[in-house]
């Protein structure tokens, strides 16, 4: 008799909105009723984009990437890039659901931040990372709103926060040189006053994602300034002249990178670029710290949004597959595992959005001092954090679906290498670790980030169990005050200054689950914020410098 062949049917997505009970509990929570009223048809209907027709496109688009032409027919350079038949759809879809104009619209106030990161949430996952040039564009118009250059809002920020497909611009950010990654102070660009007073900018910049966008904010160095960051200048460029060729630019090549292939990085030559300064020039990493700020909460955002995309098709496939006699869903063992991954989203996803919310009221004029050190000593920490989360619980993930997990036409590998950049885009873990412990206002920003852990145990009646986890956070933050006051060896403070960051980030993050859950008083909140407190939380441990040193000589 003939065997039946067994084929295994792929993980499903629905409504990615109607689907996600943790985010509408949250919005629930945290947003006036008749604004969520409002919005939900909205955040509904990406949902269902994200789920269905992005989700099939992206899946149908796998192999197709950005393509660079640098010459045409008859030899002259053109270098005009091509982007993938998602990326058009996503622009579109983009620009009409606002992703950029709603906090700029500011129809809710402070709300209008979250409203439009509960968007982004919904629609990154199945972008193919457009999110990259919208994070950049946000950080933009963030940036000249703020900078006081009145000619350069009127032109720039307009078109960044259209609505309009046909009219709406993205922008690039090119930070990144050969010579300085993370270290942009020597950067090595350029900028020279014509004999029009125009700015004219030279030099390489080695990595500059969206080279399709059609502006950037950039560094450069006017002529007679000084070595270092101080010594640099923030220039607005356009990417392209009035009669649609480059302006001053080369493309060299695209970037054949790990993941993020859907995105067109370039290595760029400016030969000539015509510039405007946006400030002074002087200070230009300064200047641009608006547009930092907006793309690791950007970063922060879609590192949440991969780790549900990927909880939710490891937990489509559980449902359906068989093994040992029984649904995956059914074993201990993936039970447990999946548990665990979920209580990780979870406290990622508050994280992100306590951010969210602080950009919010800042922007709303609602912070004080101690507040704005708290958003300020927050922003790396977050952004740190939840990135390597998610390429923690992106890879259990992948592998939870065995060898399907590792083959390319299912899709799936090339969501865990999409996540792998979040640790890297907007500074490394180290790099942004040192910025929130040694170069932030750690001083005034600790002290206001444990009033808002005690805060969030502040709720009256309560579980034990959520009471215990709330002493846990605080314990963690009191271990690193403690610990911060007797040693004040720079050396010493570097050496830790990942185990610091990340403490403090996790405490926070038991802490927003110990208050989420006992605003709902769920099941399955309470069991969150239990079963993140029983994972390592306090990272803070006593480290022989001399042992490092002997294990990389």
């Amino acid at each position: 008799m003939q065997s039946t062949l067994f084929i295994q049917s792929p993980p499903v997505l629905g409504n990615q909105y109607g689907d996600d009970a943790f985010l509408r509990s949250y919005l629930q929570r945290r947003l006036p009723a008749e604004m969520l009223a409002e919005i939900e048809p909205s955040l509904s209907a990406l949902g269902e984009l994200a789920g269905g027709e992005l989700y099939r496109l992206q899946l149908a688009d796998r192999l197709n990437e950005p393509k660079l032409t640098q010459w045409d027919a008859w030899g002259n350079r053109v270098d005009r890039i091509e982007v993938t038949a998602l990326w058009q759809r996503a622009a579109e879809i983009a620009a009409s659901h606002g992703l950029i104009a709603i906090p700029y619209e500011r129809r809710h106030g402070r709300y209008s931040r979250i409203h439009q990161f509960a968007a982004v949430y919904l629609f990154h996952p199945s972008s193919d990372v457009y999110t990259c040039p919208l994070a950049m564009t946000d950080g933009a118009a963030r940036t000249l709103s703020v900078s006081g250059n009145s000619a350069l809002t009127e032109r720039a920020v307009g078109r960044l926060t259209s609505r309009d497909p046909a009219q709406a611009w993205t922008s690039g950010q090119w930070m990144t040189e050969s010579t300085g990654g993370s270290d942009v102070g020597a950067s090595l660009t350029r900028a020279v006053l014509d004999e029009s007073g125009c700015y004219r900018l030279f030099g390489k910049k080695w990595f500059t994602s969206a080279i399709s966008s059609q502006m950037a904010l950039t560094l450069a160095r006017p002529e007679g300034n000084g070595p270092g960051g101080s010594g640099l200048a923030m220039f607005y460029v356009e990417t392209h002249n009035d009669d649609g060729s480059l302006n001053g630019i080369r493309v060299e090549r695209l970037k054949d990178k790990l993941g993020t292939r859907k995105v067109p990085t370039a290595e760029l030559t400016l030969d000539g670029a015509r510039a405007e300064l946006v400030g002074d020039t002087r200070h230009g990493t300064r200047n641009i710290e608006p547009m930092l700020t907006v793309t690791r909460a950007w970063n922060s955002v879609t590192s949440v949004s991969f780790m549900r995309r990927a909880l939710t098709l490891a937990r489509s496939y559980a449902s359906q597959r068989r093994a040992f006699g029984a649904r995956l869903e059914e074993l201990p063992l993936h039970v447990d595992t999946l548990a665990g991954l979920e209580a990780e989203t979870r406290g990622a996803f508050l994280l992100a959005f306590e951010l969210v919310e602080l950009m919010g009221r800042q922007e709303a004029g609602e912070l004080d001092d101690s507040q704005k050190a708290l958003l300020r000593t927050m922003t790396p920490i977050a952004k740190l954090l939840t990135a390597k989360q998610a390429v923690a619980v992106v890879s259990e993930c992948i592998e939870a679906f065995g060898g399907a997990g590792y083959v390319e036409d299912t899709g799936l590998p090339a969501l865990l290498r999409d996540t792998q950049v979040l640790p890297i885009w907007e500074g490394t873990t180290n790099v942004l670790a040192l910025d929130a412990v040694l170069r932030g206002e750690l001083s005034v920003g600790l002290p206001a980030l444990r009033r808002r852990i005690e805060q969030a145990q502040d709720l009256p009646g309560g579980d034990a169990r959520l009471a215990a986890a709330g002493r846990q956070a605080t314990a963690a933050v009191e271990h690193t005050m403690q610990w911060l006051s007797q040693n004040d060896d720079p050396r010493r403070l570097q050496a830790q200054a990942r185990r610091v960051a990340m403490t403090l980030g996790r405490a926070l993050q038991l802490a927003l689950l110990v208050e989420h859950a006992g605003v709902t008083a769920a099941a399955s909140d309470l069991a969150a914020a239990c079963r993140f407190a029983a994972a390592p939380l306090d990272l803070l441990v006593a480290i022989n410098s001399e042992d490092s040193a002997r294990l990389i000589e």
